[in-house]
């Protein structure tokens, strides 16, 4: 939501600014000028795009309106589940997770949390290196190698989307130069009419370069930058698997694990030692 307000302020002040500098608002409106930078970047946009990536901007660009995919409640779902998973290892022995992670629909600890359930990825994700756990011929090094790698590409495929938005952004001052030139091609064609006339071309002209730059890093080059950034957020469910995987795989027990994967999430998206201390013991005791 923060988003559309800082859009709103952005036309406020701009156009807000304009008109109280007794600028007329109709000379600002120039609908060929749209048409060629908003026309000429889409086109750019869809030619240098990939199918899945345009359809995974559009899905971003909305999920920008909902807020980050994990909230705090979230966290602490997740560092519970990891926790019943690690408590099933220490109880059972890895071979006892074969059950959980071959049909995590009906396990009873994914179950428990319906939410991160149907988070296919990040399911797949968790159960994807448990059975490189329960294959029992990996050590802690190498499957710190396998997940930074795995955690890359996953970076790189949903960084997508940001980098083709921010990439129009860039193209967006180049559009409206050209706008602008069309404009003053249209202008000097007419040297010989009406001096309003040409007066009025010529503003035309000038609002190609003000809305190709405005819209670059008023409205696009903003909007790249929020779905990086809420791909980054969203990334710390991933990092917190990982390091609480780590730290079991290295002996520690399961609440001392938890504790390291607590600690790995940013101070927003952290929950509180006794929040997570009364969720667990609300879990065993439910148990």
């Amino acid at each position: 939501m923060l988003i559309v307000i800082g859009f709103l302020l952005v036309l406020a002040c701009v156009f807000g600014g304009f008109l109280l500098a007794h600028g007329q608002a109709l000379a600002l409106w120039q609908p060929y000028e749209l048409m060629i930078i908003g026309g000429g970047a889409l086109g750019a946009f869809l030619s240098a795009t990939p199918g899945k990536v345009v359809r995974q901007v559009l899905r971003e660009a909305l999920g920008l309106l909902k807020g980050p995919a994990y909230r705090k409640q979230d966290y602490v779902d997740l560092l519970a589940l990891l926790y019943g998973i690690f408590g099933v290892m220490r109880k059972e022995g890895v071979l006892g997770l074969e059950a959980h992670i071959e049909d995590p629909a009906a396990s009873r600890l994914f179950s428990a949390y319906p939410r991160l359930l149907k988070d296919q990825h990040l399911v797949e994700f968790i159960t994807d290196c448990l059975r490189l756990i329960v294959g029992g011929s990996i050590n802690p090094h190498e499957l710190e190698q396998l997940l930074d790698v795995e955690l890359e590409a996953h970076r790189e495929e949903a960084e997508a989307p940001a980098l083709a938005v921010m990439k129009v952004a860039d193209s967006l001052p180049g559009f409206g130069i050209v706008a602008a030139v069309l404009g003053i091609v249209t202008t000097m064609s007419q040297l010989d009419g009406d001096t309003s006339r040409i007066g009025e071309h010529i503003a035309g002209a000038l609002v190609g370069t003000f809305l190709g730059i405005l819209l670059c890093y008023g409205f696009v080059g903003p909007l790249a930058a929020a779905m990086e950034s809420r791909v980054q957020e969203d990334g710390r469910a991933y990092e917190c698997v990982k390091v609480a995987l780590l730290a079991s795989l290295r002996g520690y027990n399961p609440k001392v694990a938890v504790e390291f994967a607590r600690k790995s999430l940013s101070a927003q998206q952290r929950p509180s030692f006794q929040d997570l201390e009364a969720h667990l013991d609300g879990a065993r005791a439910g148990a």
